[in-house]
């Protein structure tokens, strides 16, 4: 499986280690291809076609939520089963969405800075980590590269785009 990351990122070191520890446990071998290791987008993502993976995984990397377009339709071209991290992906034609609801951190980092307004010390305040977490799932997708979506996932997505 290809993982589609910035390793000058270092937000994604640790996302990187938890992708690693659960592959071992899939018995999934993952090789990391990061944006920076090419001139542009199209040529790493030309890169990982070369290489002929069997799946796709686009880690949260905030300098790929405007490039969706071009790596979802790398992912449906090649025909790859990929996952992202952002809504935006899905929209773009992205296969699954699995991610922390970035909305719902947005919301509650608005608390935050509340607080703070009101004289907090944000030392003070708890580290919180993500509570809610988001499934988008691109049935229209699906059906492009041929797959067949278990009922079990089915009713498990937040949201199911036709």
């Amino acid at each position: 499986m290809a993982v589609l990351w910035n390793a000058d990122n270092p937000a994604l070191q640790v996302s990187s280690q938890t992708a690693i520890a659960a592959a071992q446990k899939l018995d999934v071998k993952l090789s990391f291809v990061s944006t920076t290791e090419e001139p542009t987008l199209e040529a790493v993502l030309s890169r990982i076609g070369r290489h002929r993976p069997e799946g796709l995984l686009v880690m949260a990397e905030p300098s790929l939520i405007a490039q969706g377009g071009k790596i979802t339709a790398f992912a449906t071209k090649t025909r790859l089963p990929a996952v992202y991290a952002y809504p935006e992906h899905a929209k773009a034609g992205g296969l699954l969405i699995y991610a922390t609801s970035y909305y719902d951190l947005f919301r509650r980092a608005a608390t935050y800075v509340d607080r703070i307004v009101k004289g907090a010390k944000p030392g003070d305040l708890p580290i919180e980590q993500p509570t809610k977490f988001e499934m988008i799932l691109n049935l229209k997708t699906a059906k492009a590269l041929g797959l067949t979506i278990p009922k079990s996932i089915l009713v498990r997505a937040d949201e199911i785009i036709q």
